[in-house]
């Protein structure tokens, strides 16, 4: 199925105008990474979260002041748009006791707005540091395996290619998390395992549009002049441009889908799929194809092929 046909987009005629958006956008989310942080959830920070809901609207100032006075301290915000209020606390004694001091204290200042605790998770400090030193092993682990298997089938020029496409997605994603993260009660953009099965799902998703790409390079390179590299990787992004643009827009959608109606629980999820999906499909036309090309074009070694 082509949605669009026999399009003669120059994208490499751009693409240090790309290299130089993807620089500023890198830095910018390294800049904020090392001044703001990241917000984590209590996956990696450790401590409780309670997820309250109340009948009717409640104001948080008045949650948060009844709290503090019954000895629970911490952060406290919306959570979605349903009367529905998170509380982050480092109390770490009996759930049980936390949950009866928060429904106690609700319950005679607040009379006539229930409420109910929807949910109380809990994370000690050791734990949470193990989950954060497991995820970053899984996503290297996932690096290391792309970089081996494009190696393998390719050529190692599009291995590193590909790796570099893949550190763009996640950083850009990871810096607009870091410079966004905390600011909206409906979303807080926390990362936790959540987020990090999101980082592991943008590295899949990139890897896989990069190698569709490199595929058609490949193909153009047998049957086309082994040295006119500049008209063979155009052509290859524009032979593939349909099928990207199908495949982007229908995950696209049903994310966005689940973004809008899924509720909070899963929002910070979906919305770091939804970037990875975007900054994913601009990386494969305007990083990991053109970066081959020019270290190409540097080194004057014609492309090796391998595989079928």
């Amino acid at each position: 199925m082509h949605l669009i046909k026999n399009t003669s987009i120059d994208f490499l005629k751009y693409r240090k105008v790309a290299y130089v958006i993807s620089l500023s956008l890198v830095l910018a989310g390294l800049v904020s990474l090392f001044v703001r942080g990241l917000n984590y959830g209590i996956d990696f920070r450790g401590g409780t979260e309670v997820v309250l809901r109340f009948d009717n609207d409640v104001e948080i100032g008045d949650v948060r002041a009844i709290l503090k006075e019954a000895g629970v301290d911490g952060a406290i915000k919306r959570y979605g748009a349903d009367r529905s209020v998170l509380v982050q606390t480092g109390f770490d004694g009996d759930l049980n006791q936390l949950r009866s001091l928060v429904s106690n204290a609700l319950g005679d200042r607040l009379p006539d707005n229930p409420h109910e605790v929807l949910r109380i998770d809990s994370v000690g400090p050791s734990i949470a540091s193990d989950l954060k030193w497991a995820a970053l092993k899984a996503l290297l682990g996932a690096i290391v395996a792309i970089l081996l298997y494009v190696g393998i089938r390719f050529e190692f020029r599009f291995a590193a290619a590909s790796v570099v496409a893949i550190f763009h997605d996640v950083f850009i994603v990871l810096g607009i998390f870091s410079i966004f993260g905390g600011m909206f009660d409906f979303m807080p953009l926390d990362i936790n395992q959540s987020i990090i099965a999101a980082f592991l799902t943008i590295a899949g998703y990139s890897i896989n549009d990069t190698v569709v790409v490199y595929d058609r390079i490949r193909e153009n390179i047998r049957i086309g002049k082994s040295g006119d590299y500049m008209t063979i990787f155009n052509n290859s992004l524009n032979q593939t441009l349909s099928r990207t643009i199908i495949t982007s827009g229908t995950t696209l959608l049903v994310v966005l889908v689940l973004f809008i109606f899924a509720g909070p629980a899963i929002r910070g999820f979906t919305f770091a799929i939804l970037l990875g999906i975007i900054v994913g499909t601009y990386s494969s036309l305007f990083i990991a194809a053109p970066v081959v090309l020019d270290w190409q074009l540097k080194s004057k070694r014609p492309i090796k092929l391998r595989g079928g």
